[in-house]
């Protein structure tokens, strides 16, 4: 009799123990929800099925199959397309995009020109190691759990970025052109790199807090620091190829044929040919976050590719303005870097992006009714990937029915590698745009000027182009 006390007691002691504090999920949760689950014969075999298959092969909307419009009313001319790999280097491929599309309109299309990336990359790269050493330095007093120090630790370099690394880093080291120096592994498949690079430059910035906790001298610090860099520079150099300092070089049309006798050049040089002036104080970003008042800027410190360059600055803008803006340049024959979240809803196969491509809410038995603002506040959606638009549609009334881009994911992908999206999808996945001032009103142009209001580092939408 007493044994079966003890057993009793112990298993209460059990129960007891299973039990979580308010909040967790009880066994009497559990049990609710299990009951909620279908439990027909239809039920058991939909499980079956999306087990054994791809959610997005499940869910294509079928009605929304017919062919794709390829046709579009407003297009800037074709170019080649180009293929970032396994890289996150969407950003530079987009905004080098521009320069050489610019070049050709400037030539009357009778001239071509490709840039190579690995050549800027391996500037963005040991730029970006310089910022986050150099940022470490500034702010060595403050704790290292502090939100301004974890920004540099957390993430200490990236491949990913915007146009306003393409625009501060040609203007300070010019361009190649990819014949020049042309893509390495590392360079296309950047994660191993960029993660030894992040570990060297998370032990230099431990060293170098402690220089300033020491009360080492700047003059010290400094050199060290370009002590630090000189290992970067060799790690880039023995990954990405040592950078063009002169070169050999004949311009050619179309047909890919050299036109004139070749020249030399420095990267300087090349840039001044090809592009001209610096870009910065030329274009202007624009975004739409509906979470903030429109005809503001904003921006975040620390969030460039060079510490001596710009930060990322944006004037936001509702959706309407900002198809105006898009028009406008493509009217005049100019491509333009934009950026999207361009995971959602898009049907790769067919290169085509629509709101109603998959059917996700029907196959769950939900749906998922978050609107753009609310998508973005709780990181459900933002800015992953650059590409270049290139073309519009518009109705009788010049109102935009879809859009075209050059994407980067080579020229098999998609439509011949672009991509089509319908109006609809680009005011709900669309969030950067890059527009020459010159199609911009002067009322723009002021609002643009406005004192920004900073923002976290953590922003949704201050999130790298990839």
């Amino acid at each position: 009799m007493k044994r079966i006390f003890l057993l009793i007691a112990l298993v209460a002691s059990l129960n007891a123990s299973a039990q979580t504090k308010p909040g967790g999920i009880s066994l009497e949760m559990l049990q609710q929800i299990e009951k909620a689950q279908p439990s027909t014969a239809c039920a058991k075999a939909l499980q079956n099925a999306v087990a054994a298959n791809s959610i997005d092969n499940l869910t294509l909307n079928k009605a929304n199959q017919r062919p794709v419009n390829t046709q579009f009313s407003v297009e800037t001319p074709k170019q080649s397309i180009h293929d970032q790999k396994s890289s996150g280097r969407c950003w530079m491929f987009s905004g080098l995009n521009v320069l050489r599309s610019n070049f050709a309109k400037k030539h009357n299309d009778t001239l071509r020109v490709e840039f190579s990336h690995a050549y800027i990359f391996f500037y963005d790269q040991l730029e970006k190691a310089n910022l986050m050493l150099q940022g470490v330095i500034d702010t060595a007093n403050k704790p290292i759990d502090s939100q301004e120090v974890r920004f540099f630790f957390k993430s200490p370099i990236g491949d990913g970025g915007t146009f306003c690394g393409v625009a501060d880093l040609t203007a300070k080291y010019g361009l190649v052109p990819m014949s020049i120096q042309p893509e390495t592994f590392s360079a296309e498949n950047t994660s191993r790199l960029r993660q030894l690079v992040a570990s060297k430059l998370r032990q230099y910035g431990l060293e170098l807090r402690q220089m300033v906790a020491d009360k080492r001298k700047a003059k010290a610090i400094e050199q060290r620091k370009t002590e630090m860099l000189a290992t970067i520079y060799n790690m880039l150099a023995l990954t990405l190829g040592e950078p063009t300092k002169s070169f050999e070089y004949a311009h050619v049309g179309k047909d890919g044929k050299a036109m004139g006798q070749p020249k030399v050049y420095t990267p300087q040089e090349f840039y001044r040919e090809c592009v001209g002036e610096p870009l910065n104080g030329t274009f202007i970003m624009v975004m739409n976050d509906p979470r903030h008042p429109y005809y503001k800027t904003y921006e975040v410190e620390y969030d460039r590719h060079t510490y001596d360059g710009t930060n990322w600055k944006y004037l936001n803008l509702p959706m309407a303005d900002i198809e105006q803006l898009a028009i406008a340049s493509l009217k005049d024959g100019r491509k333009m870097y934009s950026s999207y979240d361009v995971g959602k809803q898009l049907d790769r196969k067919r290169g085509y992006a629509d709101l109603e491509n998959y059917d996700y809410g029907s196959l769950f038995g939900t749906d998922f009714p978050m609107d753009k603002a609310q998508r973005i506040a709780t990181f459900d959606s933002g800015s992953t990937h650059a590409m270049t638009l290139t073309a519009v549609d518009l109705d009788k009334d010049g109102k935009p029915l879809k859009w075209k881009v050059e994407n980067s994911w080579g020229a098999s992908h998609g439509q011949q590698g672009c991509l089509i999206m319908t109006n609809r999808w680009f005011e709900a996945y669309m969030f950067r745009l890059v527009v020459d001032k010159q199609y911009v009103s002067a009322e723009m142009l002021a609002q643009y000027e406005q004192t920004p209001t900073i923002l976290l580092p953590d922003d949704p939408l201050f999130q790298e182009d990839r």
